[in-house]
């Protein structure tokens, strides 16, 4: 499958590029292969990867670097490194994903908060969403991040339920689910957020019934994109899926009562997070 056609990426991009290498910042934009690339940085919009650049699950849809080691480094000095890049970039909407680090008893949640306020202690006018794990479904972890109020809190479904055990091995269909609702129990001013891959060999209606599983988590937005192999030796895709059915899915959500929903082949769950942020003000 020959993904969708982007613009090479500019000398200024290969510039930002090194500079966020010289500083020691890792963006999901390059860990996972993302195609949207060179446009986001084009834009100064970047989806920042914290704990490190290596994650303690093997997804088999996913470039990032993996390690089975029990213990990985804690970089404590990380949240100040983000927070002056979002500084020096000028963003005024900072998107803060991770790896996932099951050798963490808080899952990487306090690195979470300090990231926020570290952003914000820079400049108070940031809005911060970000996209997490599932923090082993530990309430405690989910409670450190929502209390440095992030504006949106997202976690991926990523695939349909059928799908989990060849995709997603180490996660819980159900258990991401309700980390969603619990995270509205926490919070009810956060914006939740998702995103499902297709692609990968779901039917239409188990599509439909997860947009239906996550609108009774009370989840807000929900993005679905093309899947695309980032290796030969990743997860194939199995479909490309049509302009006319990321229309249909766009509208099915939106009938479903999320606020806003983005879709097709270059939707990624981070892509124009602030324009779909700004869609339901």
């Amino acid at each position: 499958m020959k993904p969708p056609l982007q613009k090479i990426p500019s000398k200024e991009v290969f510039s930002d590029l090194q500079a966020l290498r010289n500083c020691r910042i890792h963006t999901v934009c390059q860990e996972a292969h993302c195609p949207n690339l060179g446009s986001c940085l084009a834009e100064k919009k970047l989806t920042f990867l914290i704990l490190g650049d290596t994650c303690t699950r093997n997804c088999a849809f996913c470039a990032v670097k993996k390690s089975h080691l029990k213990k990985l480094v804690l970089d404590l000095d990380e949240p100040l490194r983000v927070a002056q890049a979002v500084k020096r970039f000028r963003i005024k909407y900072a998107v803060i994903t991770s790896v996932t680090r099951d050798d963490l008893e808080d899952s990487g949640a306090q690195n979470f908060a300090r990231t926020i306020e570290a952003i914000r202690e820079l400049d108070a006018a940031v809005k911060v969403e970000v996209l997490i794990p599932d923090l082993q479904g530990k309430r405690k972890n989910l409670e450190i991040i929502l209390g440095a109020y992030p504006q949106v809190l997202a976690h991926n479904l990523e695939t349909v339920a059928r799908l989990y055990p060849d995709l997603r091995p180490q996660a819980d269909y159900r258990l991401s689910l309700k980390l969603l609702k619990i995270a509205k129990e926490i919070c009810p001013q956060a914006q939740t957020k998702s995103s499902l891959m297709l692609g990968l060999g779901e039917k239409e209606a188990e599509v439909i019934s997860a947009l239906k599983d996550l609108r009774e988590s009370s989840c807000d937005f929900v993005t679905l994109g093309q899947y695309l192999p980032p290796s030969p030796g990743h997860y194939p895709a199995k479909e490309s899926i049509s302009a006319g059915q990321f229309a249909y899915y766009r509208d099915m959500a939106l009938a479903l009562g999320f606020k806003a929903s983005l879709t097709g082949p270059l939707v990624r769950s981070s892509y124009k997070a602030e324009e779909l942020y700004n869609n339901d003000k």
